[in-house]
């Protein structure tokens, strides 16, 4: 995985403020159109929150440089890549470990934390909120949303057609019911043509194992747990590959950012953080850790116990990538966003002074 940052672009941006830093219109041009109105992105493993190693002591606004930035983290695919990382304390201060995308965001706005993890869209929507109180510092997660399939009549996005779908009753009118209607739309199906059933996770769950067919949508590890507990569930399709498919292009879902007066403040610290955070993920990525990889996760309340966790973290798409090659794919999916349901992004695409060392 290819970091192209530079610590004097970093430092540089310690000389002056970042100014217009809401969102900016978007470019003409997508071919994108699909209806939702929301601007969440869950990333739930169906994990408690409790599962954390240590929290942070530090009054807001107040960071122990010394020893690091304080980091949050979600549970499920975002968290993921970070377990290596916490369980060493490498390049951190403190570690916490949440559950919903909300609450990262009112930790980064209270200053309570330095540098999170955190959905790609509820970045852009902080951003879009504070005035480019943050910037995103790389991609730590491809896509990590599934159909699956109790029977063998889905093979493609197409074959939905006529179908019933169960999918997360917290992702109705959030990224995933977005992505899912671009993708229907893209493969000639109408979403009308679609009957979906919103459900909870359990009742998702209850009704896939309890019948001789059927069809849902997940993300990893929600995913993973489902066919762990019913052999006959199978995966259908892959939402990444579908995004491909149509869009040439990542799926980005999850990224890590950090508070723009902390870069400022402590360039050194950020830089020192993404090299410790990369060596996580490809500790995290690498099937020689499997066992140990699993039982970090696991530990962290990041996914719900190890066996889940060894079979999840293949499918979380983790990943590391930042530069160009970050901004590139982040601004052809905020463009897609964008043209779906502009609230997605916080009603905009976002400024240059969005992306870490590319102003």
């Amino acid at each position: 995985m290819k970091r192209t940052l530079s610590l004097l672009l970093t430092a540089a941006l310690s000389l002056t403020l970042l100014a217009g830093c809401g969102p900016k219109p978007a470019a003409s041009g997508s071919t994108s159109s699909a209806p939702g109105a929301s601007s969440s992105q869950p990333d739930s493993s169906g994990a408690s929150s409790s599962g954390q190693p240590a929290g942070s002591t530090s009054e807001p606004g107040d960071s122990n440089a010394a020893s690091g930035p304080r980091l949050m983290v979600l549970s499920g695919p975002t968290g993921v890549g970070a377990a290596k990382l916490m369980a060493d304390k490498d390049g951190i201060s403190s570690v916490e470990v949440v559950t919903d995308n909300a609450e990262v965001q009112a930790a980064l706005n209270n200053k309570s934390v330095d540098i999170a993890a955190i959905a790609t869209n509820a970045a852009a929507v902080l951003s879009a909120k504070n005035e480019g109180s943050i910037q995103v510092l790389a991609i730590n997660t491809l896509g990590v949303l599934y159909i699956l399939e109790k029977g063998d009549t889905v093979h493609s996005m197409a074959d939905l057609a006529g179908k019933t779908l169960y999918a997360p009753s917290n992702t109705k009118g959030a990224n995933p019911e977005h992505i899912l209607n671009h993708l229907l739309d893209g493969n000639g199906v109408d979403p009308s043509e679609v009957s979906i059933e919103w459900l909870t996770p359990q009742e998702i769950t209850a009704k896939m194992t309890s019948s001789d067919a059927g069809i849902c949508m997940l993300p990893v590890p929600a995913a993973t747990a489902l066919m762990v507990q019913d052999s006959a569930v199978r995966e259908a399709v892959s939402l990444s590959d579908a995004w491909m498919d149509l869009e040439g292009s990542e799926l980005p879902m999850g990224c890590v950012v950090a508070r723009t007066e902390f870069i400022e403040e402590h360039p050194q610290e950020v830089e020192a953080f993404l090299t410790a955070y990369e060596r996580s993920i490809e500790y995290m990525s690498d099937p020689a850790n499997a066992a140990d990889a699993a039982a970090l996760v696991a530990e962290y309340g990041i996914a719900p116990n190890p066996k889940v966790a060894e079979k999840a973290i293949p499918q979380c798409s983790l990943t590391y990538i930042a530069g160009p090659e970050m901004r590139n794919i982040l601004e052809n999916y905020y463009s897609i966003l964008f043209q779906v349901e502009p609230k997605s992004i916080g009603g905009g695409l976002p400024y240059d002074s969005f992306y870490y060392g590319l102003s």
